[in-house]
């Protein structure tokens, strides 16, 4: 894996499973969770980082798009796009895919950069804003995903 590409790998665990037979849509929100934990570890805030700067990320805003139902013991890999960012904020592209890599779900989040101690925004620290600038100046290059932006709203004709 290179420094600018993140993946997080899961399966659909037993009580994710509803009673429609799928994993209960609430559940694409946890694996979108566990994602940005497992984002934060890879730009440098995992435990040892927070501590250390004292400093976190929350999720101000989320939008999920459900595209495929996923199975129980069904593999799940959520790769990242980072759509912008500013000195303390994160607005964050995530894709869900199966083992055949269909795509199943996306998050499209903004995450803000917190000082624990303050207890406020704050701009990322000095190593972390390093590798986000690494992952940015790649993700710029990428296509914007077509659900990236997407409003809800009935269409009328």
């Amino acid at each position: 894996m290179s420094e600018t590409t993140f993946s997080y790998k899961d399966h659909v665990r037993a009580d994710w499973v509803d009673y429609n037979g799928h994993m209960n849509d609430a559940e694409y929100a946890r694996v979108f969770s566990l994602s940005v934990d497992a984002f934060m570890d890879f730009i440098g805030l995992d435990a040892v980082g927070r501590e250390q700067h004292s400093y976190t990320i929350f999720t101000l805003e989320t939008h999920l798009c459900y595209l495929k139902e996923a199975n129980e013991n069904e593999t799940l890999q959520v790769t990242a796009q980072l759509l912008d960012v500013d000195e303390k904020r994160l607005h964050i592209f995530f894709v869900l895919e199966n083992g055949e890599g269909e795509l199943v779900a996306t998050s499209e989040q903004m995450l803000m950069g917190m000082d624990v101690t303050e207890g406020r925004p704050a701009p990322f620290p000095s190593p972390v804003q390093t590798v986000i600038d690494g992952i940015w100046a790649s993700d710029q290059t990428k296509e914007t995903p077509k659900q990236a932006g997407r409003t809800i709203g009935i269409r009328r004709r």
